[in-house]
């Protein structure tokens, strides 16, 4: 993903190179170690260093053979890797965005304000540094010491370890404002500082004086940077002069210029070619040939802004360049003419983002255009999946020869764009609108680029028209037809393979005003529009005809179609939201309650949920069934994008002058989160915007709403008096009752199993002249292995329940005891009732009432059925003769005729209601 937030200022580029060479530790003090000046004799950035890891005997370094880059931003750094440009490890935030970064063997330090943290392990916070009263802006680390620069001209060295000041010292700024800071090779204990003013301090901070001072060029120094050769320095100008100077002997050995301003960056190659590579303020880069002393070549834009900061790989043809366009590039000069080619490169966009959405089914691309103009894809899964389909241009080939500078073929930002991936691998399947411009352009998500076509209407193809403009697009779910709006409220659609015309909605203009929105169903059946003058029109999509026009109560902003539900989200200038159903065509859900311009809103992926962004810094989600608000929360900028991730993980949203995208996850996904309405008087509270790792770790535990807010619902038995409910047993335990007795024929064996007779130890034999064997012996046993219980018959647990409930008139515990058994023991049980299984007329007359109890209530109907069934079926003959049975079931018979009744009326009214909406629909 993209660095979350804008880069404040100029960001500066540190390399940190260690390998696997022995060096010895530095000595206690500001000294510096022959290793260390051995490292730094390969050059040093402005405000960067390269040292390598220090080695204890055969112990390998912390990071073998791994180059760092560490790019600024804000709140936390980020160093990515070079050999893969990959992201390596993620520090901790910090509260205020970062001004100045620097890294040594160990640390890496990075100020915010007036304040120095100290990084270790790439991500926690180990040391503070406080003291400085203004801003910092200029960082060395000095062996086991670093040393910060204020705009206040205030010079502190610090002690690493113990965080406290070794040396302060003032500068006057009036003749001495210090620009610049570097330590020169093999100079034990000493800084070169460069000045506003233009002229050069030695100084021996461990002595704290000042032992040479230069006289300087008489222009303000912007980058110091140490040449591989000891003693010999290059200072850049604010002028664009580049000055090769020997500070051992006061001795100016070359002098450079630069026509693009102040320098930005210095570096030198290490590899055995004497180049000297100069950063600029318009992003360009001049290569020297030193020893010739004359430019080599030039890297025209290798940034579209200023180069921030510049490096050659120690020993290797590489340079990383960033800028504050957002990008870190990796040249490699392999070619004739020592010139240099991209070979990796990470970029996001260098203006805040306008319109985010999701791309595809899968929830991991999210195509983002923003304010440069450019439109990028970025993966939810790893960053090298990114990329960048560039940016729109009238003319390619023209806007290649001219350069980022003087392209004036370049088309404005992107407002609105739209996306399908259906056959986008066979042609262009995004379409965007571009600000105050007519023509719509079509990008290739396979190709990564601008699209063949441009769509425009014909009647502009020769002249460019006056405030006509484009204002909403949409392209269909199969990838073939665009829809576009005008200004001027004329809807035209075009074929997204040909770029052909393919017709107009109404004859001349389908709305008076501007149209503010255009959607099209997933089945290209309608198309709907909204125009400035207050009404939306609903149009066939092959004939172009009118089908339904309505006013709406307000002007609307912008339209958004969920197609799997078939609900309309319309934004209205009065900050309100209307939900509208496109099969009735009418206004289902309204909701109030933003006080600002609504900017963007998007549908949960199963269309329960509306989730908008306003100017008032709000992000509030709509729960449509309920049409209630269940979620609001404030950020610090207002989000200018919203889109909600195809398989509902995470929402996307881009904020007011901020360059990143940030991802929301939902928690009702992994974890129990309430979805009651919000009360009326609620304060929704401030939220902090993702980071790319949490600030501190906190408790997920104890971040749970409270128990007053997740109340566990539980059903009651009974919903209402006048349902019918049913049990939650199986139909296992109640369906077959009348069938167990086929079950059981079904079931049973043919024959009774068979004891395997067994062998004696010794098999007896019969004496005589021929021994044989005794034949064995066959058991006829014919006894009955069936007892009869006879008198040691007692009474059940159900029997003894229903003949209290006799005298209780409750019948509860012999209904829960009836429903706890299985089919065969309650089949048991009914048949033990009767007389002649040593029951009674009287614990029938029991269990029919409770079946009457049963009845009455309408609950566990499904099982008064069943039971009543197979009661019948077994006793069919004792209740023929018996009055008070008789009695008891006719009046069954009566509660059970008015109840299917009912419920027969209610099935009728269902099931001609569905048959007619089937029939309309269709």
């Amino acid at each position: 993903m993209p660095s979350p937030c804008t880069p404040a200022g100029k960001a500066e580029l540190q390399l940190d190179f260690h390998t696997c060479e022995d060096a010895p530790s530095p000595p206690a003090g500001p000294q510096q170690s022959e290793g260390s000046r051995r490292a730094e004799r390969a050059g040093r950035l402005l405000e960067c260093a390269l040292t390598r890891a220090r080695g204890c005997g055969d112990r390998p370094p912390l990071w073998p053979s791994t180059l760092y880059v560490v790019q600024r931003h804000c709140p936390g750094y980020r160093p990515p890797q070079v050999k893969r440009l990959g992201i390596v490890a993620v520090s901790n935030a910090l509260p205020q965005d970062i001004t100045c970064l620097a890294a040594d063997r160990m640390l890496i330090f990075a100020s915010y304000d007036n304040v120095l943290h100290a990084f270790a392990r790439n991500k926690e916070v180990v040391h503070t540094y406080e003291g400085h009263k203004a801003r910092i802006h200029l960082l060395q680390p000095f062996g086991d010491h670093v040393i910060s620069v204020d705009v206040d001209n205030v010079l502190i060295v610090w002690d690493t370890q113990s965080e406290e000041q070794y040396l302060e010292v003032n500068f006057d700024k009036a003749t001495f404002a210090v620009s610049a800071v570097l330590h020169p090779s093999t100079y034990l204990n000493k800084i070169l500082l460069g000045s506003e003013q233009g002229s050069l301090q030695l100084w021996n901070i461990r002595s704290n004086k000042l032992l040479y001072s230069f006289p300087g060029w008489h222009f303000a120094v912007t980058a110091l940077e140490q040449a591989p050769a000891v003693d010999v320095v290059a200072v850049g100008l604010v002028s664009g002069h580049i000055i090769i100077h020997n500070i051992k002997f006061d001795e100016t050995l070359m002098k450079f210029q630069q026509d693009w301003g102040p320098i930005t960056a210095i570096s030198f190659r290490t590899d055995g070619h004497p180049v000297m590579a100069a950063g600029s303020p318009i992003g360009h880069i001049a290569l020297w040939d030193l020893e010739e002393k004359k430019l080599m070549c030039q890297m025209q834009d290798a940034h579209s802004t200023a180069i921030a900061g510049m490096s050659f790989v120690p020993g290797e043809p590489l340079l990383i360049t960033n800028g504050a366009d957002n990008a870190i590039q990796v040249w490699i000069f392999d070619g004739p003419g020592g010139t240099g080619r991209v070979l990796r490169s990470r970029m996001g966009h260098s203006a805040p983002p306008t319109k985010i959405r999701y791309h595809g089914q899968n929830g991991e691309q999210i195509l983002s255009a923003g304010q440069d103009g450019t439109l990028q894809s970025f993966s939810t899964v790893h960053e090298k999946f990114n990329k960048s389909l560039g940016r729109g241009s009238i003319n390619k080939k023209k806007s290649k020869k001219k350069g980022l500078k003087l392209d004036t073929m370049a088309l404005p930002p992107i407002t609105v764009f739209a996306s399908e991936v259906a056959h986008q691998s066979d042609w262009d399947g995004i379409v965007a609108c571009h600000q105050g411009y007519i023509t719509c352009t079509t990008w290739n998500y396979q190709k990564t680029s601008m699209g063949a076509h441009k769509l425009k209407p014909e009647e502009f193809s020769k002249h460019k028209p006056i405030d006509v403009y484009a204002t909403a697009v949409d392209i269909t779910s199969c990838g073939n037809f665009a829809v576009i709006g005008l200004s001027t409220g004329q809807v035209d659609v075009y074929n997204m393979q040909s770029g052909i015309h393919r017709g107009r909605y109404s004859k001349e203009r389908a709305h008076e005003g501007a149209i503010r929105g255009v959607a099209v169903d997933g089945l290209n059946q309608l198309t709907i529009t909204a125009g400035s003058e207050g009404l939306i029109k609903f149009w066939k999509f092959k004939t172009k005809d009118l089908v339904y026009s309505t006013d709406l109560p307000c002007v609307p902003s912008g339209i958004l179609l969920h197609r799997d539900s078939g609900i309309l989200g319309i934004a209205f200038d009065d900050f309100s939201i209307s939900v509208l159903d496109i099969e009735t065509r009418k206004i289902v859900r309204t909701f109030s309650g933003h006080h600002g311009r609504i900017n963007d809103m998007t549908f949960s992926p199963d269309g329960r949920w509306l989730i908008t962004s306003s100017m008032d810094c709000s992000i509030k989600t709509w729960d449509l069934p309920s049409g209630c608000l269940i979620d609001c929360f404030l950020v610090d900028s207002a989000a200018v994008s919203l889109t909600m991730s195809p398989t509902g993980d995470f929402l996307a949203s881009a904020h007011v002058d901020d360059l990143g995208i940030y991802l929301w996850s939902n928690r009702s996904l992994y974890s129990l989160v309430s979805l009651r309405p919000l009360s009326a008087d609620y304060v929704p509270s401030m939220v902090a915007r993702p980071t790319t790792c949490p600030i501190e770790d906190v408790d997920e535990a104890g971040d749970e709403e409270t128990c007053d807010e997740m109340i566990e619902y539980v059903s009651p038995e009974q919903l209402g008096l006048q349902l019918v409910t049913l049990s939650s047993l199986p139909e296992s335990r109640w369906k077959n009752l009348l069938s167990l007795d086929i079950i059981k024929k079904k079931n049973k064996p043919r024959e009774p199993p068979k004891i395997p007779k067994s062998a004696p130890f010794f098999i007896p034999t019969v004496s005589g002249l021929i021994p044989h064997y005794v034949p064995p012996r066959e058991e006829n046993d014919t006894q009955s292995k069936v007892v009869s219980f006879g008198v040691l018959a007692q009474k059940s647990d159900f029997f003894i329940r229903l003949e209290e409930a006799l005298r209780t008139n409750e019948y509860a515990a012999p209904l829960n005891l009836l429903k706890s058994l299985g089919p065969s023991n309650i089949e048991i049980e009914l048949r033990c009732l009767a007389p002649e299984g040593g029951g009674s007329m009287e614990v029938m007359l029991s269990f029919l009432r409770m079946i009457g109890m049963m009845l009455n209530k309408k609950y566990n109907f499904e099982l008064a059925q069943a039971y009543l069934a197979l009661f019948l079926k077994l006793h069919l003959k004792i209740l023929s003769s018996e009055p008070n049975l008789l009695e008891e079931i006719s009046r069954l018979s009566t509660q059970l005729e008015e109840t299917w009744i009912h419920l027969r009326t209610l099935f009728n009214q269902s099931l001609c209601v569905l048959t007619y909406m089937k029939s309309v629909l269709l």
